[in-house]
């Protein structure tokens, strides 16, 4: 039998050197804070990452490690390759793109070769040649197919749970409108794992229901995003039904979350309401305060729309106090984008949605100053959001140059709804008229479709 006792990791507690374990969680904190990063560190984890318990680093602490001794790699610092560790430990966000991130094709080439195959050849028996498809070089050879009593194992789940993530990061750069329709083939071939496979660890199994559906909230992102809302909530509630069958009180959490998203963006506010009510009954036992926060926001959203602005100053309020208490490792790995930049967007939302304008605006305008350069797709949405809310508080010179900076980040990101916003903004700037408010118009009326 192989050995599951932790290993010490004696190269970290070396460059702890003399300080404590409380000494130096603090200057983890600080180093994050110097990157913009956000990190519960703590004595106990510095405990835990010694003692072995933790053989390779979430993302965000793997950016601060690296910062703190420039130069190191993981092993350098004594952690295991982020491939080799199984389990919860390995579901990691991946790191950002470059501050300039390449061209939308060159980009989707170079990422088409990691999304070839979401499932493998094991054996003799070929699982579905699944694939995203992404430059035109990679699409699935031909129509699914998974055997009866497949066997399914790490290497299958794996390869599920890196779908998810390289979706994730191209929907950052990108938006969803070049991604949609490429990533229906792994969602298929992921249930039908779950309909014919067969596993003989309950670890496995639990990991392959997780993984498909929090690829099914992926793909009904990309659908929403893009403007198919009908896809979108057949995906959802996909994940949503998973959750339940499972047992999954975190997908079940996501998935109500998305699907109060969607409600509100469809003009179904009650319904809005009402799952984001359910996912926070789902969350609170998870213990994530980020989480609640973000459902209390979706909730605060809904009742916006509704025109309860007792009831959205209320979810607001329990929305803040959550967020404040921090991120901690129970924080699911699908909000690496929840910070401050998106409590303030989604603050504006509310306030937009009751007409209160000029202070939509002043959080919108935090939203665009706090977001991080490497979430495009989410910085040319704040943007949007800015735009709109100014030309509706009557500021038109600045409404249009935030319309510019929309219009600067449209070559890279692909997103109807950001497209939507935009073209919203402008049709009330139209009647106002003035240079800069023309000079807009011209650019506008030259932008090209999305492809």
């Amino acid at each position: 039998m192989v050995s599951t006792r932790a290993v010490p990791n004696l190269v970290f507690r070396r460059l702890r050197g003399q300080r404590s374990a409380g000494e130096f969680a603090a200057a983890v904190r600080r180093a994050a804070r110097e990157i913009g990063e956000q990190v519960a560190c703590d004595a106990r984890y510095i405990g835990r990452v010694e003692s072995g318990e933790i053989r390779c680093p979430n993302y965000a602490y793997e950016r601060v490690f690296l910062h703190m001794f420039p130069g190191a790699g993981l092993a350098d610092l004594g952690f295991s390759a982020r491939e080799s560790v199984r389990g919860r430990g390995a579901r990691t966000t991946p790191a950002p793109p470059p501050t300039t991130p390449p061209t939308l094709d060159s980009d989707i080439h170079e990422e088409s070769d990691v999304l070839r195959r979401v499932f493998m050849t094991s054996g003799t028996t070929t699982v579905a040649t699944a694939s995203l498809g992404l430059g035109g070089r990679s699409a699935a050879a031909g129509p699914l197919a998974v055997p009866a009593q497949r066997r399914v194992g790490e290497a299958e789940v794996s390869a599920l749970e890196k779908a998810v993530r390289q979706i994730r990061l191209l929907d950052d750069r990108h938006g969803a409108d070049g991604l949609y329709r490429r990533a229906s083939q792994p969602l298929r071939a992921a249930y039908a794992l779950l309909d014919s496979g067969t596993t003989t660890r309950r670890s496995t199994t639990d990991r392959l229901h997780s993984g498909a559906g929090e690829l099914a909230i992926s793909v009904g992102w990309l659908a929403h995003d893009s403007g198919r809302f009908d896809d979108a909530r057949s995906h959802y509630a996909e994940a949503l039904a998973t959750a339940r069958l499972a047992g999954d009180a975190a997908l079940e959490a996501h998935a109500f979350c998305n699907a109060s998203f969607l409600a509100r963006d469809t003009g179904r506010a009650r319904e809005a309401v009402r799952a984001a009510e359910a996912g926070q009954r789902a969350a609170r036992p998870l213990g994530s305060p980020r989480l609640l926060a973000l459902l209390a926001l979706r909730e605060a959203g809904a009742r916006a729309w509704l025109g309860d602005r007792t009831g959205c100053e209320q979810a607001i309020g329990r929305a803040q106090t959550a967020f404040a208490r921090g991120p901690n490792d129970a924080d699911p790995e699908w909000m690496t984008f929840f910070r401050e930049a998106e409590l303030e967007l989604l603050e504006a939302q509310c306030w937009s949605a009751l007409g209160d304008w000029p202070r939509a605006a002043r959080h919108a305008r935090r939203a665009s100053r706090l977001q991080d350069p490497h979430f495009t797709r989410n910085l040319a949405l704040y943007r949007a959001q800015l735009a709109g809310d100014l030309a509706r508080a009557g500021t038109a010179d600045e409404a249009a140059a935030a319309s510019h900076q929309v219009l600067d980040l449209l070559d890279r990101v692909q997103s109807s709804r950001i497209r939507g916003m935009l073209a919203s903004a402008v049709r009330v700037l139209r009647p106002r008229g003035g240079p800069e408010v023309t000079a807009l118009l011209a650019r506008y009326e030259e932008l090209p479709p999305i492809t």
